[in-house]
């Protein structure tokens, strides 16, 4: 039991009082008595400490604790009657799977094959969330995680999707005008282009010039940072700069020339996606269903030699 939680009907009654600023028309929307509305939203108080209203002869007025309070307050019945609507609106329907994802993944990878799984498992309802960060399952609303890094984070079961594949700079072909149609770009006309990065990976162009043999060059650390895959897939196509962007998330751009490879030294590592559940969900059967599902689709991604 919530020992600090104030009782729903109260909390509602004091949200109607608040919105109307009066005890008598919160009483009418309720079906209550006056009496009754005043009674609840004294005891509240009370149960609080702190005063919500202000009785100014038969006039009520919000404090300023009381006018913050029924802001939270509405916000938080908005939710609870939101989320009923749509459990409610599940019956017979089957099971809802929340799901944090990262973003260029999702839009780039996921979502264009999800109707795969929906003609599968209609009855599997796949919500998806941005989040790139790691977090406690335990502290969020979310069955699952798809996310990018180097292993299954603790207190969870998972796997492994596949890896990332090669990373390659590519960039807008408006960027190498002048350059003879085809031809690779050198490492040293590279290196002196604008160099955009991932915020999230501050030091991946660093590897990649020590990779090709440009120890400690200072241009490796040079131009603009973006926070999102989906942010430096655009600012090359716009033309902006060079960028550091795994294959496998550029099919369309590549295959449609909107951005092209000036200089093919494609750059690997062991990081992938990987799919994770806390325990109590790693074993039901609509996660079972979904994992089995990713793992059947995953792509052949191509690595360095």
């Amino acid at each position: 039991m919530r020992k600090g939680i104030p009782n729903l009907v109260a909390l509602q009654i004091f949200e109607a009082a608040a919105r109307h600023e009066s005890f008598t028309r919160a009483a009418n929307e309720l079906s209550l008595t006056q009496s009754a509305v005043c009674r609840q939203v004294a005891g509240l108080e009370n149960r609080l400490g702190v005063a919500l209203f202000l009785r100014v002869k038969k006039r009520i007025v919000l404090t300023t604790h009381g006018r913050d309070y029924a802001a939270l307050v509405r916000k938080n019945l908005d939710r609870i009657e939101r989320d009923t609507l749509e459990l409610m609106a599940q019956r017979g329907v089957g099971r809802i799977l929340e799901i944090a994802v990262v973003p260029t993944l999702a839009s780039q990878w996921l979502i264009p094959r999800l109707p795969q799984f929906r003609a599968l498992r209609p009855d599997i309802t796949v919500n998806l969330s941005i989040r790139t960060e790691p977090f406690l399952f335990s502290d969020s609303p979310f069955d699952a995680a798809l996310y990018f890094g180097d292993s299954v984070w603790p207190g969870t079961q998972g796997k492994q999707l596949f890896r990332e594949g090669n990373v390659v700079p590519v960039c807008s072909p408006s960027l190498l005008a002048g350059s003879t149609p085809g031809e690779q770009t050198s490492l040293e006309q590279l290196a002196d282009l604008p160099l955009l990065h991932l915020s999230t990976r501050p030091d991946a162009w660093r590897t990649w010039f020590r990779l090709n043999g440009l120890e400690h060059d200072v241009r490796a650390v040079r131009g603009a940072r973006y926070e999102l895959f989906t942010m430096l897939t655009s600012a090359a196509q716009a033309g902006l700069g060079v960028a550091l962007l795994p294959e496998i998330l550029l099919a369309d751009e590549l295959s449609t020339g909107r951005l092209v490879v000036p200089l093919n030294r494609p750059m690997s590592g062991k990081s992938g996606y990987y799919l994770v559940a806390p325990d109590e969900i790693a074993q039901d059967e609509p996660f079972v269903a979904l994992s089995d599902w990713l793992s059947s689709i995953v792509p052949q991604t191509k690595t360095e030699a």
